[in-house]
């Protein structure tokens, strides 16, 4: 089978608007007067406030020093994200950009690949800096943490979503019992792989290793014998 991959959410070179969505596209769409906007200044922003975040904490941010260090007008800035809430999301949201899921042929093979790139990620200081200070401000900020939910957790569950649809119609597991069954069984699914590499990374300070890859999927295949022997590792 060939491998096939599924971004988990919008391409990187498409642009978001305010709140996280994609800039409206060429076909259909209402256009503002005024210069178009760049896809380049809006990376440029983004970088910048990923990088002032882990610099300078939730607190020191500002975004007068984003677009300082951005090298764009604040007017800019505002125009694209009204307010530092929505900027700081849509800059970690972007980092999650880069995950896919690509079709290895089974199930066991599909998750060790998505844990390994996903603990990859959290390696990175970048993104431990920026998750550690979204979070911990979300816990304060019940609007924000929902924008975090919206923006960064909601999109990622795509991956468990189309995992169980490949092995569905590969015949590893058995189709869905109803919408809410199945919304409920792909929360658990992501809470339970999300939080335990989180957990590892982030406040164990463990590396995430191929063996402990392997073990942790065996046990999350715990409950499908047939599927904890299946070759593709």
């Amino acid at each position: 089978m060939s491998a096939t991959p599924t971004p988990l959410t919008q391409p990187p070179s498409e642009p978001r608007a305010a709140g996280g969505a994609p800039s409206p596209g060429p076909e259909g769409a209402a256009r503002t007067k005024g210069r178009p906007r760049s896809a380049a200044a809006d990376r440029a922003i983004l970088d910048a406030t990923r990088e002032a975040l882990a610099e300078l904490g939730w607190g020191g941010l500002t975004m007068g020093h984003v677009a300082t260090r951005a090298g764009v007008a604040k007017t800019t800035l505002y125009r694209r994200w009204p307010s530092k809430n929505e900027l700081v999301v849509d800059a970690v949201a972007t980092l999650f950009d880069e995950l896919v899921l690509t079709d290895l042929g089974s199930l066991r093979a599909d998750i060790e690949a998505v844990v390994q790139e996903f603990a990859a990620l959290l390696a990175r200081p970048e993104t431990q800096a920026a998750l550690l200070a979204l979070f911990a401000e979300g816990t304060r900020d019940p609007q924000l943490r929902r924008r975090i939910r919206e923006a960064i957790v909601d999109p990622q569950k795509q991956l468990v979503r189309q995992g169980r649809a490949n092995a569905q119609a590969r015949g590893e597991l058995t189709a869905d019992h109803g919408e809410e069954a199945a919304a409920e069984e792909i929360d658990i699914i992501f809470d339970t792989i999300a939080g335990t590499v989180e957990h590892r990374i982030l406040v164990s300070g463990e590396p995430v290793t191929a063996e402990w890859v392997r073990r942790f999927t065996t046990l999350l295949l715990g409950p499908f014998p047939s599927l904890t022997g299946t070759a593709g590792r």
